[in-house]
C-alpha cells in the first residue's frame, strides 16, 4: 500500500478507536486506523459479538456486534481509512508530525498518535488438560450460541466472559457445567448471582484434568479437592482463562507502562510528544476500565490532540447538539 498522511493516526479500531474515529472528524481531522485484527470491533468482534453490554448509556442492554455496528457506521462520517490485520511497528518524531511505520512497510504520517489498542495483541491462556483438543469440541471464544443447542456444555473458568457465557448458553445447552479452580470468582456479582440461580451446575475448588473421545469430544474428568474425580458428559468445552497481552512493538516507543497498560495524564497525554491514549490501555490514579469510559476518554484525547496538530485549535469544540 502507498504511504499514508493523515491528521491523526488511531492504533486500535475497538469501540474506543471507532469513537476516536467519529469524534476526530467531527474536529474537522483526516483519519487513519491500524488495526492487527482483520476485522473492525477489537476484541467485542473476535471474542463476545453475542455478549450483552450493559455499561453504555443509552442502552439498558446492547449486543456486542450491534454496538460496533453502530460504532462503525457513526466513524464513516469521518470517512477514515483503515489498514487492518496489520500492526504498527515503529515510530519516528519531527518537528510537527510522526511517522509510524506498520508490519507491511506502509508509513503513516501524522499530526498525532492515539493508541486505543485496549489489552494490546491477545492470545487464550492454554488449558493444560486441552491440548490437541481446540476445533475438536474445546474452544477459547463463544462467538455464535447456535452450535451449543442441545450440547452438554463444560465452562472453565471464573470471570466475567465464563459467567456470561454460562449465563446466554444456559436456555439452549442440554446442559451446563461451570468449574472453576477457586472458591471466589472474578465476574460481576449481579452475573455470578443469575448464573447461581439457574440451573447452571457450579463446581468450585476444581480443575478439568482430562478430556475424552474418538473424533469429537465426548467427557471431561473433572477432579475437585479432596474427592474422587468426577466425569462428565461434554460435547463442547470453553476454556475461558483470560489472555496473555502483548502491548507488542509500541513497548518499545519508549512510552511509560505500569503493569503493561500505557500512563496518561487528564488530558489523555503520554510521556512522548503528540502520543495520546484512551480506554482500556491506559492508566492514571482512579481508573476504571469500561467501554462508557473509554468513549469519554476518546473525546477528551482527540480534543487535545486536535490543539497538538494546530496550536491555534482550541480544546473544546462546542457541543455537538449546537447550531
Amino acid at each position: 500500500m502507498d504511504d499514508v498522511t493523515r491528521d491523526l493516526l488511531i492504533i486500535g479500531a475497538g469501540p474506543t478507536g471507532l469513537f476516536s474515529a467519529y469524534y476526530a472528524g467531527f474536529r474537522g481531522m483526516s483519519v487513519a486506523v491500524v488495526d492487527s485484527l482483520p476485522e473492525l470491533g477489537g476484541q467485542i468482534t473476535a471474542m463476545y459479538p453475542e455478549k450483552a453490554i450493559l455499561d453504555v448509556a443509552g442502552f439498558p442492554s446492547v449486543k456486542g456486534r450491534d454496538l460496533v455496528a453502530g460504532l462503525v457506521e457513526q466513524a464513516a462520517t469521518a470517512d477514515p481509512t483503515y489498514l487492518l490485520d496489520r500492526t504498527a511497528t515503529t515510530l519516528e518524531h519531527h518537528d510537527d508530525h510522526v511517522v509510524v511505520t506498520l508490519d507491511d512497510d506502509t508509513r503513516v504520517r501524522a499530526g498525532a498518535v492515539l493508541i486505543t489498542s485496549g489489552i494490546g495483541k491477545f492470545s487464550p491462556r492454554p488449558l493444560p488438560a486441552g491440548d490437541g483438543w481446540v476445533g475438536r469440541g474445546m474452544e477459547f471464544f463463544v462467538p455464535s450460541f447456535a452450535p451449543y443447542a442441545g450440547k452438554d456444555v463444560v465452562i472453565v473458568g471464573g470471570g466475567d466472559s465464563a459467567f456470561d457465557w454460562a449465563q446466554h448458553l444456559e436456555p439452549i445447552a442440554a446442559s451446563v457445567t461451570l468449574v472453576h479452580r477457586r472458591e471466589a470468582f472474578r465476574a460481576h456479582e449481579r452475573t455470578v448471582e443469575a448464573v447461581k440461580d439457574s440451573s447452571v451446575e457450579i463446581i468450585t475448588s476444581a480443575q478439568v484434568t482430562a478430556l475424552r473421545g474418538e473424533a469429537h469430544l465426548e467427557e471431561v474428568e473433572v477432579s475437585v479437592d479432596g474427592q474422587e474425580p468426577r466425569t462428565l458428559p461434554a460435547q463442547a468445552l470453553v476454556a475461558a482463562l483470560g489472555f496473555i497481552a502483548d502491548l507488542g512493538a509500541i513497548q518499545q516507543w519508549g512510552l511509560v507502562t505500569e503493569k503493561r497498560h500505557v500512563v496518561v495524564d487528564s488530558a489523555m497525554r503520554t510521556n512522548l510528544p503528540r502520543v495520546f491514549a484512551a480506554g482500556d490501555i491506559t492508566d492514571y490514579p482512579g481508573k476504571v476500565r469500561l467501554i462508557a469510559v473509554g468513549f469519554g476518554e476518546a473525546a477528551t484525547a482527540v480534543n487535545n490532540a486536535a490543539v497538538a496538530i494546530d496550536p491555534s485549535a482550541h480544546v473544546f469544540p462546542g457541543h455537538s447538539s449546537e447550531g
